[in-house]
């Protein structure tokens, strides 16, 4: 998976994450990833993000998308639909070419 997915991944689900641990489990990557693409799109400006001070759990945190941060998910998803085509593209012809070698 690339960065651009993995970004992706994560604008896809900041406002809705209950941890960065929790997502981290979900797609298969170290919380420090993780965290280290948070803190990027953060500083971004893509995400917003605010900490809970009434809460008990001083770590807990609300992510939230900015104006760019839409923009950003908009663009990342465009670029994944166009290379998952191409893929499918480039699967589709491979299929033709073993089927007529079976023929």
């Amino acid at each position: 998976m690339s960065n651009e997915e993995l970004e992706l991944i994560i604008l896809k689900s900041a406002e809705n994450m209950a941890s960065q641990r929790s997502l981290a489990q979900e797609v298969g990557f170290s919380v420090g990833k993780i965290n280290y693409i948070m803190k990027a799109l953060v500083d971004k400006g893509f995400i917003k993000s605010e900490s809970f001070l009434s809460s008990q759990n001083k770590k807990k945190y609300s992510y939230l998308l900015t104006d760019d941060g839409i923009k950003e998910k908009i663009n990342l998803t465009q670029k994944f639909i166009v290379r998952k085509k191409a893929e499918y593209e480039e699967l589709q012809q491979d299929l033709e070419v073993y089927n007529m070698r079976l023929e």
